[in-house]
């Protein structure tokens, strides 16, 4: 789980299904791709945190949290981001979804 500030602060919401889910080789590319993304998100200022989970049947649901919508559209037009989105759209979901929403309260416990 990811430990975030106080808000207010922006969440990108990404949903998707996997093409390929429960194959090893397309699974291992997909690991790699997906550890470098986050190894590279860490690396854009205002970058703060991820978490992610997918089900049984391959349904994901990634969140990152952000300070700001300049932060926000530094990741977005990342080089090495924009060559694994395409790898995305054209090998590995069937579909996906993108939601950015402000985050305005939060609440957590042990």
């Amino acid at each position: 789980m990811t430990s975030t500030p106080a808000p207010p602060y922006l969440a990108v919401i990404f949903t998707n299904r996997r093409a390929g889910w429960g194959e090893s080789d397309v699974d291992a590319a997909y690991g790699a791709a997906a550890q470098r993304m986050e190894e590279l998100a860490r690396t854009i200022p205002g970058y703060m945190g991820i978490e992610s989970a997918r089900s049984d049947d391959g349904v994901g649901i990634t969140v990152s949290y952000w300070e700001t919508e300049d932060a926000i559209a530094e990741w977005r037009g990342h080089p090495e981001h924009l060559d694994v989105q395409a790898s995305g759209r054209a090998d590995w979901y069937e579909w996906c979804e993108l939601r950015v929403a402000p985050v305005e309260r939060a609440a957590s416990f042990p």
